[in-house]
C-alpha cells in the first residue's frame, strides 16, 4: 500500500469549499421544496379527496418512487428541452431531487397525520374548532412530532443524493472531486477527502434533528 499524502490538495482547497457549499445549498433548497410538496400532498391524500385528484396525486407518488433518480434528473434536464422545457443545471437539480424525496416524504406526512386519533378531530369539532384549526393546533403538531425522525433521514439521504447532479455539470463536491483525479491521478486520498465532506453534513443534520427531537418531546399531546 503507498503511503497516502494529502499534500497535493492543498491547492484544490478553495475549489473544494466552493464545491462544498454549493452541495449543501442543493441540499437545502431541494429538502425544503420537498417539504412543502410532502405536506401539500401528505396532507391532501390523508383526506377523503374526489377520486381523479387522488388518484393523479396517487400517480405522481408512485412514478417517482418507482423510477430511478438519476433518470428523473436526465429527464428533466435532457428529456424535456425536446418539448421546449429548459431549466438551468442547478434548478433542475433542486427540481428533481425535491420531487423525488417529496415522494417519499409525503407518505410519512399522510401516515403521520392518520396515526393521530380521529376522536381527537372529532372532539375539537364538537368545541367549536373549524376545520383548518382543528389541523393546526391539534393534528399537524402531532404529525409532526411523530413524522419528524424519519423526515431529517431524508435531510441526510438528500446531501448524500447530491453527487447525482454531478451529471448535469453542476460544479459540486463530487464532480470536483472527480476533475481533481482526473488531474492527479490520486483515487484514495481526494475520495477519502470527499467521503469526509459528506460526512460531516450529514453528522451536522444528524445534531439539528436530535437537537429538533428534544425539543419537540417537551410537549405531549
Amino acid at each position: 500500500m503507498k503511503d497516502l499524502d494529502f499534500g497535493f490538495l492543498v491547492p484544490y482547497i478553495p475549489q473544494l469549499v466552493q464545491a462544498s457549499k454549493l452541495t449543501f445549498a442543493i441540499g437545502v433548497l431541494s429538502f425544503g421544496a420537498a417539504l412543502l410538496i410532502a405536506v401539500c400532498v401528505g396532507l391532501l391524500r390523508s383526506g377523503n379527496l374526489p377520486r381523479t385528484l387522488d388518484g393523479l396525486l396517487g400517480i405522481y407518488v408512485e412514478v417517482f418512487r418507482g423510477t430511478p433518480l438519476l433518470i428523473q434528473l436526465f429527464f428533466i434536464y435532457y428529456g424535456l428541452p425536446s418539448f421546449g422545457i429548459m431549466f438551468e443545471p442547478v434548478t433542475a437539480a433542486v427540481m428533481g431531487l425535491s420531487l423525488n424525496s417529496g415522494a417519499y416524504m409525503s407518505e410519512v406526512v399522510r401516515a403521520s397525520v392518520k396515526a393521530v386519533g380521529a376522536g381527537q378531530y372529532e372532539a375539537a369539532l364538537c368545541l367549536g374548532y373549524k376545520p383548518l384549526q382543528v389541523y393546526r393546533h391539534i393534528v399537524l403538531p402531532q404529525a409532526f412530532r411523530i413524522a419528524l425522525p424519519t423526515l431529517m433521514n431524508y435531510f441526510s439521504t438528500m446531501i448524500k443524493e447530491t453527487s447525482l447532479v454531478s451529471v448535469l455539470s453542476i460544479a459540486e463536491i463530487t464532480r470536483i472531486g472527480n476533475q481533481i483525479y482526473a488531474r492527479t491521478l490520486s483515487p484514495f486520498e481526494i475520495y477519502l477527502t470527499i467521503g469526509a465532506i459528506y460526512f460531516c453534513m450529514t453528522w451536522s443534520v444528524a445534531l439539528i434533528s436530535k437537537r429538533l427531537e428534544r425539543g419537540t418531546t417537551k410537549w405531549n399531546p
